[in-house]
């Protein structure tokens, strides 16, 4: 234990640069031992009444001893003391820093400060120490940054701050790092602040130099002859020098602010090229290339850039370096350079990929085209197997073209093969053999042109030609057919007309009227898909329209299956025929329930589609527009990919024999063509089927108080088309009639049980076989013909003709037409104004004597 005074504790500045002196000792302890038991030694041989007194003495004066110093330990005057305080090495080390040190108590007093705390702060003894704040004050520069330190020191925080003193008399400043922290955690030890002060110039002084040097190297590389650039990974420019942003006309602020991209300057594909380089984990590559750059004005100039760049451990790409040099004056001086910036520019803007391949197809040197395939095509470089770009199931053919140009084979066929990816794409590779003597490592230079976009049309068109044939095929097929079935169903109705109910024949002859219509809406199916039909086309308002069919359609799909109908918000309208309409629902529905046997559930959306969002859906063949939106989705089986295209197609089924005629989907697509919309199928096995009508908006026009009577005539004969069972159904109405009538029929057989129906209604029936024969046959009547039934396609002279032709004699002479197509395909052809009524094939009896006599009965 020693013993220190309050003024101790400061330790005085001048003192504190020697080690404390050691304010006891063993070897006095032990004397001091020695003496006392010597003392004992001594009494104990006076006896014990002599030795008494003075044994008493020594112990009253230790005990006063003893006393003192626990007195003045309680009041602070001595205390005991750590012994590696008194560490000499460690009280230099503080002594001696190079750094200022300064202790300041909670009152902000210095009580211990270092020798360079003294010189720093230009004391001259211990008696001028000094706080930093009062050392710095009035000093504007600094006053700021020692606010903060104090506030720092009073809040118990650590606190930098590096500042500059200006010099005296003109002299250079200094740059002071000044450091605050509290002396300990513990509570009476974080009051006291440790101030640390740092001369920093000649550091200050060495960055401003290397600053200098880079500003230097800078102003240097920005002024070259020559161009630089950078491109980190993600392809955007990271440096551009002012050289080449002053051939590029860019502001060098805007490049450097991360505006710009590769792609911005590089013209073409270039930029392909320089971003396919193979990598190599750890190693550095430069490689050579000739392009083209953009300027802003989007102009270009030949360049050639080495282009260096590293890559990392991993593989990936670090910032790329640079250099540019312009060819652009090689193309005014020296004329072997501009044929080879000619030839630069042919290979790399080439439409056409071209690389040059070794024996084993591995690319030797490849265009900008190339590059951009093998980015397309998921190849990491452009330096790989040409073979890598083929699927698998095609690469043979490739191989084998390259080998034949290997072996010098001059005519190699072009081969067309399926290219690698996730999306079908197609490519034509025209392979040409490379002389042996000019180049050893090329054995072949191989042109590629992808020719996905040319068979998805040609597809396209084929498809549309197919459909199309076969349309003109089941549209002729019907017409033949239609006026078979005229005759059978004429004769049947004789037939009935001559037999009555109890008769035992009846039965059979119902049957026939029974296949017969049966067969007649078969005929009605063909002719909706090759859009011969006739449509009667109104405004609709689908949401109406589907709410009226929803009790059908969930008789139709059952009772497992879920029917939702969601309704777009203010559907616009739609001009449809309504029966042809819900024809094409009841189709889907019916093809929905029949892919969900256990079950399943079935939507039907509407939404209106804007022409811009009809251009963003990109279907194949449908042009901008505005289109309302019918989805019929389902959950069940799908259409497996390799039926998908042919599910249109008449006669086409998935479906057992007996099951289905195939003619559904086929009308669907039939009525939705002939409205003017369009339809498309999103299938996948296993994830069910959505099919998307697009029906053109239909904007209103101003109505027409006059209407032809082929509307109205046409009309009924749809109605009594469509329903012929519900008109027998009806009361029985008086059809007879009387007047002549000029029946025009090129079908003997049709012609002769047509004219013996109307006679047996009370009409007078003169007959022709064509149109040349009822010109003549008008001219003998004189006028005295009340109406003309013709067919439309007959030799010499077809119906629309006919009926030019009768008008210019006679403009009041009323004519119907009769005919297995639509009357669509012959209405383009009347000249405008014509009035005519229609009755499509086939029909009964009773149609044909009840359109007669609507006809005959309707004003002149």
């Amino acid at each position: 234990m020693t013993a220190e005074t309050d003024h101790d504790l400061t330790r005085e500045p001048v003192a504190a640069h020697e080690p404390s002196p050691r304010s006891g000792s063993i070897a006095l302890v032990l004397l001091v031992a020695a003496g006392l038991v010597a003392v004992a030694v001594g009494l104990m041989t006076l006896g014990r009444a002599q030795a008494q007194p003075y044994i008493l003495g020594i112990l009253a004066v230790l005990a006063m001893v003893g006393l003192f110093n626990l007195f003045a330990f309680a009041a602070g005057i001595i205390r005991f003391v750590d012994r590696s305080l008194d560490d000499p090495v460690m009280g230099r080390i503080a002594d001696h820093a190079f750094d200022g040190l300064a202790v300041t108590d909670p009152r902000g007093h210095v009580v211990y400060s270092n020798a360079a705390y003294l010189t720093l702060t230009g004391a001259s003894g211990p008696q001028e120490v000094r706080p930093v704040e009062r050392v710095f004050i009035g000093n504007p520069d600094v006053s700021e940054a020692v606010f903060r330190l104090l506030k720092a020191a009073r809040e118990g925080k650590r606190q930098q701050e590096e500042v500059r003193i200006s010099g005296h008399d003109g002299s250079q400043g200094r740059w002071l790092r000044m450091r605050v922290r509290p002396l300990g955690t513990g509570k009476r030890e974080a009051k006291y602040a440790v101030w640390s002060i740092s001369d920093i110039t000649r550091d200050r002084e060495r960055q401003e130099d290397v600053f200098q040097e880079l500003q230097h190297a800078i102003e240097y590389l920005d002024h070259a002859p020559c161009g630089f650039f950078s491109v980190n990974p993600a392809g955007e420019l990271a440096y551009v020098n002012a050289t080449l942003a002053n051939w590029l006309d860019y502001d060098l602020a805007e490049i450097g602010s991360g505006g710009l991209k590769l792609t911005d300057i590089v013209s073409g594909d270039g930029a392909s090229l320089l971003t396919a380089i193979v990598a190599v984990p750890g190693e550095v590559k430069t490689e050579v290339f000739d392009i083209d750059l953009r300027m802003r004005t989007g102009k270009t100039m030949p360049v050639r850039l080495y282009h260096k760049l590293a890559f990392g451990a991993d593989g990936a790409p670090g910032p790329s370096r640079t250099l540019v040099i312009s060819r652009a004056r090689d193309e005014r001086s020296d004329p072997d350079r501009a044929a080879e910036v000619r030839f630069m520019r042919f290979f790399d803007h080439t439409p056409m990929a071209i690389a040059t391949v070794d024996r084993g197809g591995n690319v030797v040197r490849a265009n900008a085209r190339y590059a951009k395939l093998g980015q397309a095509l998921g190849l990491d470089s452009a330096s790989k197997s040409i073979f890598r770009a083929v699927n698998s199931r095609d690469r043979q053919l490739l191989i084998t073209a390259i080998n034949q140009a290997a072996e010098g084979q001059a005519d190699v066929a072009p081969v067309e093969v399926a290219l690698e990816g996730a999306k079908e794409r197609w490519g034509q590779f025209f392979v040409t053999p490379v002389d042996a003597a000019e180049n050893e490592a090329e054995a072949a230079i191989v042109h590629m042109l992808e020719t996905t976009e040319r068979r998805a049309l040609e597809n396209q068109i084929n498809q549309s030609q197919k459909m199309e044939t076969v349309g003109q095929l089941a549209g002729g097929i019907a017409h033949d057919f239609n006026n078979v079935l005229s005759a059978i169903m004429m004769a049947n109705d004789f037939l009935l007309n001559a037999h009555k109910p109890t008769d035992p024949s009846f039965q059979d002859i119902m049957q026939i009227k029974q296949n017969a219509t049966r067969a007649a809406t078969l005929v009605r199916q063909l002719l909706a898909f090759s859009r011969r039909q006739t449509l009667r086309p109104q405004v609709l308002d689908l949401g109406d329209a589907l709410s009226d069919l929803a009790m059908l359609l969930r008789r139709l799909i059952g009772e497992k299956v879920k029917h939702e109908t969601i309704h777009g918000r203010d559907l616009w309208p739609v001009k449809v025929d309504v029966s042809q309409f819900e024809q094409v629902i009841v189709n889907l529905a019916v093809n929905a329930r029949d892919a969900m046997p256990d079950g399943g559930k079935l939507i039907i959306r509407t939404a209106n589609v804007t022409a811009e969002e009809a251009a963003k859906l990109a279907y194949k063949g449908m042009p901008a527009a505005d289109y309302v939106r019918i989805e019929v989705a389902d959950t069940g089986t799908g259409i497996p990919a390799d039926i998908r295209d042919k599910i249109f197609e008449p006669f086409f089924s998935t479906k057992e024999v007996g099951k289905g005629t195939g003619l559904g989907l086929s009308t669907v697509y039939g009525i939705v063509k002939q409205t003017g919309g369009f339809i498309y199928v999103d299938s996948e096995p296993g994830e069910g089927t959505s099919f998307h009508i697009f029906l053109p908006r239909h904007h209103a026009e101003p109505e027409v108080q006059e209407q032809p009577a082929a509307v109205v005539g046409a009309a009924n004969g749809a109605a009594k088309e469509t329903a012929p069972a519900a008109a027998e159904a009806k009361p029985r109405t008086d059809l007879t009639g009387q007047g002549t009538i000029l029946l025009v029929e090129d079908e003997e057989g049709l012609r002769a049980l047509n004219a013996r129906g109307l006679r047996s209604r009370g009409y007078t029936v003169v007959e022709a076989e064509n149109g040349v024969e009822a010109m003549e046959v008008l001219e003998e009547q004189s006028g005295a013909i009340d109406l003309v039934v013709s067919d439309v396609v007959m030799p010499e002279m077809d119906g629309p003709t006919l009926l030019k032709a009768m008008r210019e004699k006679n403009p009041d002479i009323k004519f119907i037409f009769v005919s297995g197509y639509a009357e669509d395909a012959f209405e383009k052809s009347l000249p405008e104004g014509q009035q005519f009524d229609f009755l499509p094939k086939p029909f009964t009896l009773s149609q044909l004597v009840a359109a007669v006599k609507e006809t005959m009965a309707k004003a002149g």
